[in-house]
């Protein structure tokens, strides 16, 4: 018997996003701040009863879908990203479209891949959860259709999305030529009772499937996407793409190494090519951000560089048994918590600015400690989180997972690391410097943040402060999420699970 409950979270999110659009289809006329509205209510019903299934018993749909507390974490977390983006694109499209509740049902609908990519446990279902994501995000970047440059970056965006989408499909195909299944743990399996795992099929399969979940995380050198992608999508979108790709592509790495690609002691024969990518990535995002000059594909460059950061942690992964994958995962999960709360501080400040400026380049932000201290004071806070400094969500949630690191070989790599977080604080003081040591644009007065989106920056700003100084509770959650991924056989406590040997065409019956 299928076990439908599982997916209870999912419909109350699918719901609402047709709620939002047959709303605004019978009435046209509808503010669209309603409508935004609406989509948080959904998201916060869809986070709240996602906490209901906490603690309990792993459960599974077919052994496709695994539901244990990172799952639920995962949700918990989507849907927060999905509140707050709702809300903050509430003034954003106010005068910008005339129709906006399919951008309010695609943000539901993403969140769904998103939780589906961190649930999965057989390939094509991670496949399928991966490109529902994407799909909602290519469309979302483009969604100002009137702006040339929303378009453009759509466009690059689906071209090199599709790219990546093959590359990885292929991927899929050579590791089931060389295993004979899609599930996670048949993988494992089946890799372990190998005389070699690096025959060239295998290899070129997991390298293949390496190449394209590194695009949707924009690592090095599958990163050229982000910055016209940031630049050219409406101000909270980049706020999504930012948070949202990054939690489902890091929750799908996770759940896909500690199950397929765990193991036995092997996992060392493919650390090595992730901690390359670690070092190229973090490199290069933080190099090339000191040069930019519009605050969107700065943020671009730095979530790069971010992404090196998290890959440091997965590369460490691969050297340890399963109790220090359990701890350094925790770490992980905890430091993108840190990050995303970081970020949608940074953009509710940067949304209330350009509501008023429509100005999204750092000189933009020029003698803003005069003409609106608290957003100055607030981007101050997200920007030094991101770089690591001690009392903000940075400094610990990096402190935790670069220490996890360093019980491996890795060292070169947690070396350069910490050199790159010194190197990203001179482009995040260039942005303060602007709004501190310079005078604001004559004639330019004070003016006032909507209640809204200070409500928000101040919640969020008392979160950064709170990881900051006291993460102890959330890393414990963090480690209660992590524990799942390091228990042999947890989904075997659901009915009808696939077998662990099952086919690519059983599967697909499913």
């Amino acid at each position: 018997m299928r076990d439908y409950t599982v997916f209870i979270p999912e419909y109350i999110a699918g719901g609402f996003a047709v709620l939002v659009i047959a709303i605004e289809l019978f009435r046209p006329a509808i503010r669209k701040d309603y409508l935004a509205y609406l989509t948080a209510l959904g998201a916060l019903a869809w986070g709240v009863s996602a906490l209901f299934f906490l603690g309990k018993d792993p459960n599974s749909y077919q052994g496709l879908i695994q539901l244990d507390n990172f799952t639920t974490y995962m949700r918990v977390l989507g849907a927060g990203i999905v509140f707050v983006v709702s809300l903050m694109s509430a003034s954003y499209l106010r005068e910008r479209t005339k129709t906006a509740a399919e951008y309010y049902g695609l943000l539901l609908v993403a969140g769904c891949g998103l939780v589906y990519m961190a649930a999965a446990r057989e390939l094509i279902t991670a496949y399928i959860s991966l490109e529902l994501l994407s799909f909602c995000l290519y469309i979302l970047v483009g969604f100002l259709k009137r702006d040339n440059l929303s378009s453009e970056a759509s466009l690059k965006y689906i071209l090199l999305g599709a790219f990546s989408s093959a590359m990885f499909l292929y991927g899929m195909s050579l590791i089931y030529g060389v295993t004979g299944t899609t599930t996670y743990d048949g993988i494992a399996t089946a890799l372990s009772t190998r005389a070699s795992t690096t025959d060239a099929a295998t290899v070129v399969g997991f390298m293949l499937i390496l190449a394209g979940v590194g695009f949707k995380v924009s690592a090095v050198p599958f990163h050229m996407w982000a910055p016209d992608a940031y630049e050219g999508a409406p101000l909270p979108i980049t706020a999504f793409l930012s948070t949202a790709s990054k939690l489902g592509g890091f929750a799908l790495i996770l759940r896909l190494f500690s199950g397929a690609f765990a193991g036995n002691g092997g996992g060392s024969e493919w650390s090595w090519a992730v901690a390359i990518i670690a070092a190229a990535t973090m490199t290069g995002g933080n190099l090339v951000a000191i040069q930019q000059k519009n605050l969107k594909r700065l943020v671009a460059y730095s979530s790069i560089g971010q992404v090196g950061y998290m890959l440091v942690v997965i590369a460490a992964i691969g050297y340890g048994d399963a109790a220090f994958g359990r701890d350094a995962s925790a770490a992980l999960i905890l430091h993108i918590t840190g990050y995303i709360v970081s970020t949608l501080l940074l953009f509710v400040a940067l949304t209330a600015h350009y509501n008023r400026t429509n100005d999204d380049t750092i000189v933009g932000l020029r003698g803003l400690a005069e003409t609106q201290p608290f957003l100055a004071l607030v981007i101050t806070v997200a920007l030094f989180s991101f770089a690591g400094l001690p009392f903000f969500a940075g400094f610990a949630t990096k402190l935790f997972m670069f220490q996890s690191a360093t019980r491996t070989e890795l060292y070169w790599v947690i070396g350069l690391a910490v050199l790159n977080s010194f190197i990203s604080l001179y482009y995040y003081l260039m942005v303060i410097r602007q709004m501190y040591l310079f005078d604001p644009p004559e004639g330019a007065t004070r003016w006032k943040v909507s209640p809204v989106l200070w409500a928000m920056g101040a919640a969020l700003a008392v979160g950064v402060l709170f990881i900051g100084m006291y993460p102890q509770p959330l890393f414990k959650a963090a480690d209660k999420a992590a524990t799942p991924l390091f228990q042999q056989g947890a989904d075997l406590h659901a009915q009808n699970e696939m077998p662990a040997g099952t086919t690519l065409a059983a599967s697909t019956t499913h």
